[in-house]
């Protein structure tokens, strides 16, 4: 009997310590759904590569994620939902394009991705749960910055949205 509660003691303790977000960790508020990451280290990750990724981009009069099409303008409520997408979008099509030769580059991004990674499965499982709602507004949107990425070959594309990590990142921030 002292065995069981002493684990359950220690169960409940380590199930808190992994609720809480560790230092430099932010709770985001995307609609209905709480997502804690590190921005912290996503921001000096994407600092230390910028001038190298951008300098890759042959295209400086299109942008992917800015205006006239700018996340800034979305609603509260579908910004769960936009941002799911645009984790999902990052993960499943961007990182998987951007490798360079140089091995500190591709580690930042390694990096950036698998934070990524961790905070799309947050946002997947409060999505799977319904509390994510998609309008059709944000739906355009996105629908708009999958078309400004399919108008250009891959890897230009995808060295292009990394580029822009920082739009994302500050919308993320000021929402």
């Amino acid at each position: 009997m002292r065995g069981s509660l002493l684990f359950l003691c220690l169960f409940s303790v380590s199930c808190w310590v992994n609720l809480m977000p560790t230092a430099g960790d932010k709770i985001f508020h995307f609609g209905a759904c709480r997502v804690s990451m590190s921005m912290t280290e996503i921001r000096a990750g994407f600092t230390a590569i910028k001038a190298n990724i951008q300098s890759r981009d042959p295209i400086r009069t299109l942008s992917i994620l800015s205006h006239p099409h700018s996340l800034h303008k979305v609603k509260s409520s579908d910004r769960c939902c936009i941002t799911y997408q645009l984790f999902t979008f990052y993960v499943d099509k961007v990182f998987k394009h951007c490798r360079t030769e140089d091995s500190f580059v591709n580690r930042k991004i390694s990096s950036i991705a698998n934070s990524f990674l961790s905070t799309r499965r947050k946002l997947g499982q409060c999505h799977e749960q319904n509390n994510c709602v998609c309008g059709e507004e944000s739906m355009e949107k996105f629908k708009q910055i999958l078309a400004n990425y399919e108008g250009l070959n891959v890897t230009s594309a995808a060295m292009k949205s990394l580029g822009e990590l920082d739009i994302l990142l500050d919308w993320m921030e000021k929402s």
